[in-house]
C-alpha cells in the first residue's frame, strides 16, 4: 500500500498556506501582512503590487493556526470530491475566481483587510451540493445548505465581529454559479 498525492490542487493549496502560516510566524512575520491580505476599502493603492496581488492571495493567508485548521478541515474533505468531479484545472480556476470575486469586493466595499480561504469554503460547500444532479433540475440539497450556510452567514453578518460574512456568502454565490453552469469535465 502506497500514499498517494490525490487531490494535487487541494493538497499544494494547503501546503502552501501551511508554509505561507508558517514562514510568517517565525522567519518572515511581515509576509502574511505584506502579501496575503486583501487590503479593506481606502487602502487599495493602484500602483502597488501587493494591493493587486492581495486580491487573490488573500485566501491562502491565515490570521493563525486555528483559522487555517478550521478552514482546511473543510477543504481537504470536499476539495477532492470536487477535483475528481470537475478536474484540477477547473478547480482552480473556480478557486481563483472566488478569491479575485471577494478580494474586489472587500477592496471596494469593507474597511478591514481580508484573509482566510472561507470564501472558498463556502465556494466548495455550494458547489458539493451540486455533484449528483440532472440538467435542469434543483437539487434539494442545494437548497437546504443554501438555506442553513448561508441564511446563518446572513443573519451573522448582523453581529460586531472579526468573521467577513460577506467572504462566506460571496463564496456560496460564486460556487451555486459554478454549479448551475456546471463545468466538470
Amino acid at each position: 500500500m502506497s500514499v498517494k498525492y490525490n487531490a494535487p490542487v487541494v493538497l499544494s493549496y494547503a501546503f502552501l498556506s501551511v508554509l505561507v502560516l508558517l514562514l510568517s510566524q517565525t522567519l518572515l512575520p511581515f509576509l502574511t501582512r505584506e502579501w496575503f491580505v486583501s487590503p479593506g476599502r481606502g487602502n487599495f493603492f493602484l500602483t502597488d503590487i501587493r494591493s493587486w496581488a492581495g486580491l487573490i492571495t488573500h485566501v491562502v493567508g491565515h490570521a493563525g493556526w486555528n483559522h487555517l485548521i478550521s478552514n482546511f478541515s473543510i477543504i481537504l474533505l470536499i476539495g477532492p470530491i470536487l477535483e475528481e468531479t470537475y478536474g484540477s484545472l477547473s478547480l482552480v480556476v473556480m478557486i481563483l475566481i472566488t478569491a479575485l470575486v471577494t478580494g474586489i469586493i472587500n477592496a471596494l466595499v469593507f474597511p478591514a483587510a481580508l484573509l482566510g480561504a472561507s470564501g472558498v469554503v463556502f465556494m466548495m460547500i455550494l458547489l458539493v451540493s451540486f455533484t449528483n444532479f440532472n440538467r435542469g433540475e434543483i437539487p434539494l440539497t442545494f437548497i437546504l445548505v443554501l438555506l442553513l450556510y448561508l441564511g446563518r452567514e446572513f443573519l451573522n453578518s448582523f453581529s460586531s465581529n472579526n468573521i467577513s460574512e460577506f467572504a462566506h456568502i460571496a463564496g456560496g454565490f460564486c460556487g451555486s454559479l459554478f454549479g448551475f453552469f456546471r463545468p466538470e469535465r
